[in-house]
């Protein structure tokens, strides 16, 4: 009888660490290789390792150096650590040496493995900490799980860890993504998440193009076009200069064959036959769809920038289009026309409804979309620190305020949009300075210094109740009157009167060639989705990353939590079967709507005269 695998691994230790002999097939190559450099470098196995976060400070300078990382990522790590919470595991976010930048997930799970220091302002370098999935990866340049007791050091043994790096458009490692659970829950999926997490994140870095590049988006496959499934390859003269993974895949190429592979090697044709076309054969014979993006030709000019006065435009970015339905994508229009003003906008709605997604559009739509988007939660910055972290500080202005000052997060919006999300959870200490700013457009740094006149649009967004905040004290009546010019409600998933067709939009860039069974779709559509759209999000990468290209997704594929909901027959969508509904299904109907009859009605699906009718209303 096979052993059970951790007793192979316990085998495999001690045969190399004890007795010095390499068990050869009872661990992976990769974990033996990674063994010995560990012990070349002089790392003892029995030895306690001593890892200590950095200071809050130097972690927070830490993260500013990678913003850009965090930005790109940001969307990803979201959707993974809501998947993650309900696994009991956790996504991390590392640079390419490996110091933790973020952690997102189980709150437990989080937790056990702070008793190891795998937490933000940690090196999980394979140089500091052994074997472990972070390191090992960047050392690879490839995707690693480390399980149980193939980690070096012993205390880690009660990590799986999953890990990816994410490859910048030169090829080289900009970070890892990593998923960690307990040893002793086998973490299937992982590895499959983080890679289409990180393909997601690596196309995400030619959003804006390369300077004197031009960027030949395609592949076979047409349906995979202008998604994280197409090949990008940046040349310039004639060289390929960048590429992200897929692209690199689609012609059998390595991340070092960036600045050595010609255009010449790869295709038989100009690429002005791309340009006209929207087709080239490659030298395999294969034909590739797509098209060239000149990035010299769309790259703004400092002096560029579109006058305030200019006509709005009418085009919401893609992303809000598939997102909200028509009537939200008008209102979303009309808030640009507000913001195209000069005054501010509030979006209110529950977690997850897309709200940072709704002010990303109103910045891509409007006459500062060349400008930055600096968006600020204002309930994950530390309270101490807030006030310094918004309106920047001189230098000594505290202690532990670095030498040169910081410039602050107001000042970085300049010229562009300032999002504030989750306002409604900033400290009521905060709120006055924050309405003075806002009055007079113009700060003055924590310490001293000179006035600086701002110039920023300013959106703001919360899942909270102002209203209920202001009648509690909780929040300044003054400052929300400054802020809700314009007051737009993001409605949850279950008001969403079409919601096939929204997990149809959703699912379609996601898909490449999968398809939903009839079944499969019914239940996510009728589904009420208490995550909203991050949760729906979250759930339908999952299923492409469970499944293989052009399978078909079938009930017994969905998460359980789908499968085993209570839902309603369609026979209860017939008026004459409303007796089979209680009363107190009803009533907790309209709670759950807050009073909206139109609204519960909808979501039992009834006709709302009848249900006027059955609560006496």
């Amino acid at each position: 009888m096979a052993l059970a695998p951790q007793h192979r691994v316990g085998n495999a230790r001690r045969s190399f660490f004890e007795r010095g002999t390499l068990p050869v097939g009872t661990v992976p190559d990769t974990i033996l290789q990674s063994w010995r450099r560990c012990q070349r470098s002089g790392l003892a196995v029995d030895a306690e390792p001593q890892l200590e976060p950095l200071p809050g400070q130097n972690l927070r300078e830490l993260r500013d150096s990678h913003e850009r990382l965090w930005r790109l990522a940001r969307a990803e790590i979201d959707g993974l650590g809501t998947h993650a919470a309900s696994t009991d595991s956790i996504v991390l976010l590392t640079d390419a040496a490996g110091w933790i930048l973020n952690a997102e997930g189980s709150a437990g799970f989080l937790d056990k493995a702070g008793r190891v220091a795998l937490m933000p302002g940690v090196c999980w370098s394979e140089a500091a900490v052994g074997t472990n999935a972070i390191g090992t990866a960047i050392v690879e340049g490839r995707a690693m799980e480390v399980r149980g007791g193939e980690h070096f050091f012993a205390p880690h043994g009660i990590l799986s860890c999953s890990a990816m790096p994410i490859f910048d458009p030169y090829g080289q490692v900009a970070g890892v993504l990593d998923i960690t659970g307990p040893a002793s829950v086998q973490q299937q999926h992982a590895l499959g998440l983080a890679r289409l997490a990180a393909n997601r994140i690596e196309h995400r870095f030619f959003e804006d193009g390369l300077a004197e590049c031009e960027l030949l988006r395609l592949h076979h496959d047409p349906a995979l076009l202008d998604t994280a499934g197409e090949g990008v390859l940046g040349f310039r003269n004639g060289r390929l200069v960048a590429a992200n993974g897929v692209g690199l895949r689609l012609f059998g190429l390595e991340h070092g064959d960036i600045g050595r592979a010609s255009y010449e090697a790869l295709f038989d044709a100009p690429l002005s036959r791309m340009r006209d076309d929207g087709l080239l054969q490659d030298r395999s014979g294969r034909i590739l769809r797509g098209s060239v993006d000149d990035v010299r030709a769309r790259q703004p000019a400092a002096t560029s920038r579109v006058p305030m006065s200019a006509p709005r435009r009418t085009l919401l970015a893609p992303a809000s289009a598939t997102v909200f339905d028509a009537q939200q994508r008008e209102q979303l229009l009309r808030a640009g026309r507000v913001l195209e003003a000069g005054l501010p906008v509030l979006l209110q709605g529950e977690t997850g409804t897309g709200k940072e997604v709704a002010a990303r559009a109103l910045h891509a739509q409007g006459s500062r979309a060349a400008k930055p988007f600096v968006a600020v939660n204002c309930a994950a910055l530390p309270e101490g620190l807030i006030e310094a972290e918004l309106f920047g500080y001189e230098e000594g202005a505290f202690t532990g305020a670095r030498r040169q000052g910081s410039q602050g997060l107001l000042r970085q919006a300049q010229g562009g949009v300032l999002f504030l999300d989750e306002i409604g959870d900033m400290p009521l200490a905060l709120q006055p300075r924050l309405l003075r700013v806002l009055q007079d457009r113009e700060l003055s740094p924590l310490g001293g210094g000179k006035p600086v006149k701002l110039d920023f649009t300013l959106i703001c967004a919360t899942h909270c109740d102002l209203q209920q905040a202001m009648a509690e004290g909780r929040f300044r009546s003054d400052l929300y009157y400054r802020i809700a010019d314009h007051v737009l409600r993001l409605s949850p998933v279950r008001e969403n009167e079409d919601r096939a067709a929204l997990v149809q939009a959703l699912w379609q860039p996601l898909a490449q060639g999968r398809v939903l069974s009839a079944h499969a779709m019914q239940l996510l559509a009728t589904y009420e989705w208490p995550g909203n759209l991050r949760q729906l999000v979250a759930c339908l990468r999952t299923l492409v990353a469970l499944t293989d290209a052009d399978a078909q997704i079938e009930v017994e594929m969905l998460p359980d939590y789908l499968r085993d909901a209570p839902r309603m027959s369609p026979a209860l969508q017939n008026e004459s079967n409303l007796q089979a509904l209680t009363l107190e299904a009803m009533r907790h109907a309209l709670d759950a709507c807050d009073g909206n009859v139109s609204r519960a009605a909808k979501r039992l699906g009834v006709n709302r005269s009848t249900l006027y009718r059955r609560l006496k209303l």
